[in-house]
């Protein structure tokens, strides 16, 4: 075996094991339950399986389109809601990524339309592909459903430690594009709304990110630091590193070696629904890790 396919199968591990996560994560939301409980069932799951969280479990609700985590003492339960979950999983860095809606909100039709929008996607592209030209897919799948996508956020691909990484896939269509290549490892993450189709950031953050490595003076931040950077490039909950730790995160922050990923929301307050599998492109299709 050579070593692009041990790093094809890290991935597909990874996708397993994402596949079984979400759907027993998915049973756990009900009105009633708490945020926090689901939250830590999930990311103790991926670990029970054998991975590791590829970012912190994302648990957007109603207008909130991503990065919604609970805090570490949350008391926040599940109501009348329109829930995304967004899991990832790692295999020593290789990551999968997929989302979820759990509709409590009486909106199957909105939920729809993002589900038939990544399956459009998903049928649509190969190697050769234009990554406008899937976001062209994306947009008229959601349109038809009376819905617009929400056209500041993206797809991506995905690298080893980096949940984030070229090239983007757009779900609206948009000028230029990249061409797809086989063996490119993308998430593609359509977003719809009965909004206007924009996000902004809102809302105080609980999700993080390192993003340099430079002497910090306090020791309180200096153990903090040493403490966060297992994680290396990926986001990490603050809720995972216990209590009594502002003065150093803040300390962190002011010094530009960790940064904040604020609460995405609606522009307009709509409801939003998300879907979202990983696939490696092939010749002829793709390959869905995550199904």
């Amino acid at each position: 075996m050579t070593e692009t396919d041990e790093i094809i199968e890290k991935y597909r591990l990874a996708g397993r094991i994402l596949s079984e996560v979400r759907a027993q994560t998915a049973e756990k939301v009900i009105e009633g339950e708490s945020l926090l409980m689901v939250a830590e069932f999930t990311e103790n799951l991926i670990r029970e399986k054998g991975g590791k969280p590829a970012f912190p479990v994302n648990i957007s609700r109603n207008d909130e389109a991503a990065h919604s985590t609970p805090s570490l003492n949350d008391k926040a339960v599940f109501g009348k809601d329109i829930v995304k979950l967004d899991i990832g999983v790692h295999i020593d860095g290789y990551i999968a990524d997929t989302a979820i809606t759990v509709d409590l909100s009486g909106n199957p039709e909105l939920v729809k339309a993002a589900e038939a929008a990544l399956e459009a996607a998903i049928n649509f592209i190969h190697a050769g592909v234009n990554t406008s030209d899937i976001g062209g897919v994306i947009d008229e799948t959601i349109t038809s459903f009376g819905y617009k996508p929400i056209i500041n956020l993206t797809g991506h691909g995905l690298a080893q430690y980096i949940q984030h990484a070229p090239p983007a896939i757009p779900n609206k269509r948009m000028p230029g594009g990249v061409i797809l290549k086989e063996g490119d490892i993308i998430a593609i993450e359509p977003f719809a709304t009965n909004g206007a189709g924009k996000i902004h950031d809102a809302g105080s953050a609980e999700i993080y990110h390192i993003v340099s490595e430079k002497p910090v003076r306090h020791p309180s931040a200096r153990k903090l630091l040493v403490e966060i950077g297992k994680y290396k490039t990926l986001p990490f909950a603050k809720r995972w590193l216990g209590e009594r730790i502002d003065f150093a995160m803040m300390a962190l922050v002011r010094a530009n070696i960790i940064r904040p990923y604020p609460i995405l929301k609606e522009v307009q307050g709509g409801l939003i629904s998300q879907a979202e599998h990983t696939v490696i492109i092939t010749k002829e299709g793709c390959e869905v890790i995550t199904r």
